[in-house]
């Protein structure tokens, strides 16, 4: 086009010339016989991409434009947008286990997340982990009220770490006591975001629906919030551990006993103590007594699985919460009835939530909910080991894990279990033969008599204790998630952006 100039000046000739990705404009004087090229000012938005599998991507455009003024505008309100959007983490603290799973955890954290969060503007404060409880005895000593959140870069034992460190942090600082198993704990208000990198990643997968380091990443990035019920495990008064995902005594605690003693043998070591505990079909005696959680809205047998946004989850915590302010935290868990089970068990499982993993997309409870303030507890009752297999093979497909004469599942807002040894006191001759030749027992399938007692499988951690007291609470904690999402066939879809600085 033609530039309109005053009078006694020669038009100049003014065109757009696209160069690949790029845009020049030409200006040619016809005065001076010269070609002027003006570069625009640009622009780039990194934004989130859902793809298929609850997998999110980041993916960025670029801007171009002529007008550097115009540019700049568009910088700042992008820039003002985001600042407004107080969910969003500006300083996290970071621990990374670096020998967990197949030991990858720093290179996971410095070659897919750190250049996210440096993209986010996110400042961090990273801490290598050097040895066990490294992370939770940490967490007792820094300024936590500095950060926005906790990530944790490995398993779900990293995880669990962080979470006991966190948790422990706020019931000290608030004064109360952890070993009162009646004790209403104090909420946790700092988010954690887990960064999978272990050999199981159970909680990442039924909180985000995938373990990818990526999509992790950005969920932390936008701000996501997803409060978590957590367990508190007691024996006699004395606290032992905190449980979000399983709890489990028989099948899953003998194989986390095992599995212990071939750490050698990495993550295959878990399949290796699956199928040698299979075969030993070991079945235990006890008592477990519970209180149902009449305020939930589900059942472990319908089909509402927990989703972004669950209205079951917000529904039972609001009922929960007239409940414990109508009648007294204390006085409605005395008066309200217990229910009994006495009998012979392959298995018996607490789970928080789904316990969903990639070799178990639905779970061990499909329709268990991560913050409705209930277990669903799970008793598999003594059957033949061809049973036991139907049952374990249903965790892996479509079909009901629960349809079942001999396992019965109930929703639970607390429970205690006895085991048989523990009520006989060791005073019965037989017992203590168990418990002194129990590990030979163990070890050896075709000895005709009982082992004594299990283990209790806490979140991959072994309890000390056969005899156990739990009781949930709801929402003690936050994550930096959204639940699953339903899965959407737009996959072009894409939200939460965030502005890359002008180049």
């Amino acid at each position: 086009m033609e530039q309109q100039l005053p009078a006694g000046r020669r038009p100049r000739l003014v065109s757009s010339l696209g160069l690949g990705q790029r845009c020049c404009e030409v200006t040619l004087d016809q005065e001076r016989g010269l070609l002027a090229w003006r570069h625009p000012r640009r622009g780039g938005v990194y934004y989130v991409k859902k793809a298929r599998n609850h997998r999110w991507w980041c993916r960025d455009v670029t801007f171009w434009c002529g007008d550097e003024n115009l540019c700049n505008q568009w910088t700042q309100a992008l820039k003002e947008l985001l600042e407004m959007q107080k969910c969003r983490p500006k300083q996290l603290l970071v621990y990374i286990n670096p020998y967990g799973g197949k030991r990858q955890g720093k290179k996971i954290y410095e070659q897919k997340v750190a250049p996210l969060f440096s993209l986010a503007s996110i400042s961090t404060d990273v801490v290598i982990t050097e040895h066990a409880n490294h992370a939770k005895d940490n967490l007792f000593e820094v300024n936590i009220n500095k950060y926005d959140g906790v990530v944790c870069v490995g398993g779900d034992g990293m995880f669990s770490e962080v979470m006991h460190g966190l948790i422990g942090r706020m019931q000290k600082d608030s004064g109360i006591d952890q070993n009162n198993p009646k004790a209403p704990l104090v909420q946790c208000n700092i988010r954690i975001g887990i960064i999978p990198a272990g050999s199981t990643d159970c909680v990442c997968y039924s909180t985000v629906g995938i373990s990818d380091p990526v999509t992790s990443a950005l969920h932390i990035i936008v701000g996501d919030s997803q409060p978590l019920d957590v367990s508190s495990v007691h024996h006699n008064n004395t606290f032992l551990k905190y449980s979000v995902s399983l709890l489990g005594y028989g099948f899953y605690g003998d194989i986390l006993k095992d599995s212990e003693k071939k750490r050698w043998m990495g993550p295959m070591r878990y399949d290796y103590s699956g199928f040698k505990t299979f075969l030993s079909h070991h079945y235990y005696e006890g008592t477990i007594s519970f209180q149902p959680a009449k305020h939930t809205l589900g059942s472990p047998r319908d089909k509402d699985s927990c989703r972004t946004g669950c209205y079951i989850c917000k529904e039972s915590e609001q009922q929960l919460a007239e409940q414990q302010k109508k009648c007294g935290l204390k006085h409605e868990e005395d008066e309200e009835e217990w229910k009994v089970i006495k009998g012979k068990f392959l298995a018996i499982n607490a789970v928080n939530m789904s316990c969903a993993c990639p070799r178990s997309p639905k779970g061990l409870s499909p329709a268990a909910h991560l913050a409705d303030g209930s277990a669903d507890l799970i008793l598999v009752r003594k059957c033949s080991r061809f049973d036991f297999l139907r049952h374990l093979v249903r965790n892996t497909n479509q079909d009901d894990q629960f349809d079942f004469s001999f396992v019965d599942v109930y929703r639970v807002k607390s429970f205690q279990f006895t085991s048989k040894l523990s009520e006989d006191n060791g005073s019965n001759v037989t017992d203590i033969g168990k418990k002194r030749f129990g590990q030979f027992c163990r070890d050896h399938p075709a000895c005709c008599c009982n082992i004594a007692d299990s283990t209790w499988n806490c979140d991959g951690e072994t309890l000390d204790s056969s005899a156990i007291e739990v009781r949930v609470h709801c929402q003690l904690m936050k994550l930096f998630a959204r639940g699953i999402e339903e899965n959407c066939k737009d996959e072009a879809a894409y939200s939460h952006s965030s502005i890359e600085h002008l180049l």
